[in-house]
Parts: structure tokens; C-alpha cells; sequence
């Protein structure tokens, strides 16, 4: 028997805490990318039905339309600055959106739409999901585990054998930097 130590290894190690000790509901990227189960194309990082399913359950009281043009936001890039997109989504996400809707007889009403319930945790969906791959431009990039709210990435993991001299923090960083881009 053998006594090594794979990167898969530390990956369901990883997987197992999630679920076990954070409530983490965790699927495999190429089920949810293909086949019966299939909720998203390679090119797509929003899990768009998730999405939609905790904007309606969160912001209930606000008309379908509204919750719509929310989520439509949230899926539009504004800027062509990585870092301009990033701060305007962490306003979105952190503040709220902002949206006007008609409620009769001429008159409109702003409320917020949320995208996660900071109040009530059992509202939100948390999920990891291990070997996403993601295709933009041809180039197939694939994290080992991402963490989800309500269909939102937010965390990209990426693991390193600890026994293997070469993967070390500096290899795991340059590997994270190439999926930035």
C-alpha cells in the first residue's frame, strides 16, 4: 500500500470539510456542464437558474420585471478594466441594486434587489464545485474548486500537492494570476 499523497487527495479532503463543517453542497464541474444535469456553457461563470431562483427568494416583495432587469445587472460587464468591474460588482453585491418599478397609476417606486441575504443565511445556497472549466478565447482554464452563493462565483481555490517540491504558494499564485486574465 502505497503512503502518497495525490492532489486529488487534498481536493476531496477539501470538499469534505466544506460540506461536512460549512454546509457547502458540492458538485463536479463537468455534470453541471454538460449531460442531463447540465445548467450552464463552459463560457458562462454565473450559474445563472441559482441566480435567479435566490434573487426571487430573497426579494419576493418586488415585481418579477425588477428582479429580471436585476439579474440582467449583474450578468453585464461595464468596463473593460477588470479592476472597474470588480468594484462595481462588489457594490452591487455588497449594496444592492437599485431598481425602478411601476407600481399603478403612474407612479414608480426604487427599491434594492439583493443578490444574498445577509440577514437570513438559510435563504442563500452555498456551493463548491470542483474542476470548473471555463473556455474563453479557446483557452480552457479549469480551478480546482469554486465556491458559489446563490450562484455566484466568489472563491477559486486552487491546490497544491504538499509533498511536491515544485507546487509550492508561488506556483498556486502564478497558476491563479493566469485565471484573472
Amino acid at each position: 500500500m502505497s503512503n502518497a499523497l495525490y492532489e486529488s487527495d487534498i481536493e476531496q479532503l477539501a470538499l469534505e470539510i466544506l460540506k461536512d463543517e460549512h454546509d457547502y453542497k458540492i458538485l463536479y464541474g463537468p455534470d453541471i456542464s454538460e449531460g442531463k444535469y447540465k445548467e450552464r456553457e463552459y463560457t458562462e461563470v454565473i450559474l445563472q437558474g441559482r441566480l435567479k431562483k435566490a434573487v426571487d427568494t430573497i426579494n419576493d416583495s418586488i415585481p418579477d420585471d425588477a428582479r429580471e432587469e436585476a439579474i440582467k445587472k449583474v450578468l453585464r460587464t461595464f468596463s473593460v478594466s477588470m479592476m472597474e468591474n470588480n468594484e462595481s460588482f462588489h457594490r452591487i453585491l455588497t449594496e444592492g441594486i437599485d431598481i425602478k418599478f411601476n407600481v399603478g397609476e403612474g407612479k414608480s417606486r426604487t427599491e434594492k434587489v439583493w443578490l444574498i441575504d445577509f440577514t437570513n443565511y438559510d435563504n442563500n445556497e452555498f456551493l463548491a464545485v470542483n474542476q470548473f472549466t471555463i473556455v474563453e478565447n479557446h483557452n480552457h482554464k479549469r480551478p480546482d474548486i469554486v465556491l458559489f452563493i446563490n450562484g455566484i462565483p466568489l472563491i477559486v481555490i486552487e491546490l497544491k500537492n504538499p509533498i511536491d517540491e515544485n507546487a509550492d504558494v508561488k506556483a498556486a499564485f502564478n497558476q491563479l494570476q493566469t485565471y484573472k486574465q
